[in-house]
């Protein structure tokens, strides 16, 4: 009788063990062979699902993203909160986690300089996989000015400014070692605080 495989679900068993691996490990050590091997599978059959070692590590960050933003769209989808609510919510979710991710930060910090000593562009890379958290970001603050809880004021400098802190919050975290991320906290307050009206 013949095993049938589920394709799908093994590819996110890959990318989920894979990047395990690569925060642990760091993303130089990983090799095509430990992720075959931490996925109890031949570097064959990995090869079904993946042609190297950078493309399983972009899938995983693209899955892990794509997690992250199912959970946003979760809480903007929670009609019981004010738009106030909601961005403080989002952004100290996005805080924690980050903090709680820290080795996979380090790994990413790793792996974008090597990446920009080939030529290629950190930048473009890092905005593709952020571009639909800072949209979430500008839908919020839309509707907060439409509800009128925030001021009028121009959305892509407000969603700057917080975006700016989450990098911020990843420098301190990725490079800076620090674990308190309260005082990050503290000025999302400050920034919320300043366009209420």
């Amino acid at each position: 009788m013949a095993i049938v495989v589920e394709h799908d679900k093994r590819k996110h068993e890959i990318l989920e063990k894979s990047l395990e691996l690569f925060t642990r490990e760091g993303y130089d050590d990983v090799t095509f062979q430990k992720i075959a091997d931490a996925c109890g599978i031949t570097r064959t059959t990995l090869y079904i699902y993946f042609k190297n070692k950078k493309e399983i590590f972009t899938w995983s960050i693209k899955q892990m993203t794509g997690e992250l933003e199912s959970r946003l769209m979760e809480i903007l989808g929670d009609k019981n909160l004010t738009a106030e609510e909601c961005l403080r919510r989002i952004m100290y979710w996005i805080i924690d986690l980050c903090e709680q991710n820290r080795p996979l930060f380090n790994v990413l910090l790793v792996y974008l300089i090597n990446l920009q000593k080939t030529g290629a562009s950190a930048e473009e890379r890092v905005n593709r996989r952020v571009i639909r958290i800072r949209h979430l970001l500008s839908m919020i603050i839309i509707e907060g000015q439409k509800r009128g809880e925030f001021q009028k004021m121009p959305v892509k400098t407000i969603n700057n400014m917080l975006y700016a802190l989450i990098e911020s919050a990843i420098f301190e975290i990725a490079v800076l070692n620090k674990s308190d991320v309260s005082e990050v906290k503290m000025s999302i307050d400050l920034i919320i605080k300043g366009i209420l009206k």
